[in-house]
């Protein structure tokens, strides 16, 4: 219960928990000494100062109870002691209460300590910073006697907890900028590797202290081995790919030959073996063809679902969930050809296809949604696997394919830095494809 209640308030970032693991110590030992300091020394120092002021008010109270009236105790106390700043007060003893400004920490001190030591106190005024005045009763009245404030307490108490203050948010400011130049490779690093997964190139060389050098260093390495894997796989595939084509226009040459029904099943298999080597290819490029732009992503869907219409297929862009606006940075060829994909899909197994873009501050969603019989659930994940077709779920005779439609689909969503999220179609009651990646 206590680690989940403490993960709810912790703080996200790696610079907010560095700045917490760096402060809370600071700010605790702070906090200790100067609970330690006040209660074993300044107030310590603030009692043995009371108690000798409480002697001399002890021997004056003597002097002027000895006198029958209160003028004559005020000239026994001026003979005997000197004069002393001390007042008779008419007022009702009911009526004097303790007065202190609330950040008067001596104050609240040396109150208690009066009243304990010196008999007859009913009142102590501390508001005025440099005097005191306690008001002590006898059996001749109220009596008000006042002293300098340095006589029972150190001189502006205060002070050490301004300093205190004053020094920890120094050195919280310079711990900041501190940690702020500790941690900005680790933020360069994670936004360089944050791009790569979308597919972006952002320049990064390793800084900082050793420990990251070696991880900004690990990162490039992987980079570069990405990078030559899928340039070498792409030309490995494509090199494939390009030399069967080759007997295949002979085939199609020598078929052409041949009477029109001998000729005709033989040339649709022609066809198919053209098809998935295209597909094939296509998936070999994967989302690694073209460069990250700028592109409008209503634009650009528009301009997929009116080519489609001009191919034939019954298509259509909703409107009416389109939100925000502005571009968004993507492979622009890449995100063509999944969504074409996709789109193609929906109007193979079924009758028609609905397109809609929904925009926000973080995210991209393009869905396309089909009345076919959908996938179910159990089978998703299957389904997005490469070289996979569902026989059950999906009508084979309106198209042939490879299985690599949906496998294109999740390769260009991850490559920006998204997910492919196959779900049921509340609108038409078929399959839900939706991309969604980041802005």
């Amino acid at each position: 219960m206590l680690q989940d209640y403490l993960k709810r308030y912790m703080p996200r970032g790696i610079y907010g928990r560095a700045t917490l693991i760096l402060l809370l110590p600071v700010v605790i030992l702070q906090l200790v000494v100067t609970v330690i300091f006040a209660q074993r020394h300044f107030e310590g120092v603030t009692h043995q100062m009371t108690d000798t002021v409480v002697r001399e008010l002890r021997l004056v109270m003597q002097v002027a109870q000895a006198e029958p009236t209160p003028q004559a105790a005020k000239e026994a106390v001026a003979r005997q002691l000197g004069p002393l700043d001390i007042t008779f007060a008419t007022a009702d003893p009911d009526d004097v209460v303790t007065a202190r400004r609330w950040y008067d920490y001596s104050g609240s001190v040396l109150t208690p300590r009066l009243s304990e030591m010196l008999e007859g106190v009913v009142g102590v005024d501390l508001r005025d910073d440099k005097s005191v005045t306690v008001f002590v009763q006898n059996n001749q009245g109220l009596f008000a006697l006042g002293f300098e404030r340095r006589r029972i307490s150190a001189s502006n108490p205060h002070q050490m907890f301004v300093y205190t203050i004053f020094f920890g948010l120094i050195l919280t400011f310079v711990a900041r900028i501190y940690l702020r130049q500790q941690l900005r490779p680790i933020k360069r690093l994670a936004r360089a590797a944050q791009a790569f997964g979308r597919g972006q190139h952002v320049p990064y060389t390793p800084a900082g202290a050793i420990e990251l050098r070696a991880a900004g260093s690990a990162f490039l390495d992987m980079r570069h081995r990405i990078e030559r894997h899928i340039e070498q796989r792409t030309l490995m595939l494509s090199g494939v790919s390009h030399d069967l084509r080759t007997p295949l226009t002979r085939l199609r040459l020598g078929l052409s030959m041949l009477d029109d029904e001998e000729a005709e099943p033989m040339l649709r298999d022609v066809a198919d073996m053209q098809g998935m080597l295209d597909e094939f290819l296509s998936f070999a490029k994967g989302a690694a063809e073209g460069e990250p732009a700028s592109v409008d992503p209503h634009v650009l869907i528009a301009d997929i679902v009116e080519k489609a219409q001009r191919g034939g297929r019954d298509v259509t862009l909703l409107t009416a969930e389109g939100e925000g606006q502005g571009p968004v940075v993507m492979r622009e060829v890449a995100m063509r050809r999944a969504v074409d994909n996709l789109i193609s899909n929906g109007v193979r197994y079924g009758a028609r296809a609905e397109v809609s873009v929904m925009l926000t501050d973080k995210t991209l969603r393009i869905r396309i949604e089909d009345d076919g019989p959908g996938i179910p659930e159990a089978q998703r994940e299957q389904a997005t696997r490469p070289f996979t077709r569902l026989d059950p779920a999906r009508n084979q005779d309106k198209g042939g394919g490879v299985g690599l439609g949906l496998a294109i689909a999740v390769d260009v969503a991850r490559s920006h830095g998204g997910v492919l999220r196959l779900g049921v179609s509340e609108r038409l009651g078929g399959l839900r494809a939706d991309i969604v990646v980041g802005r």
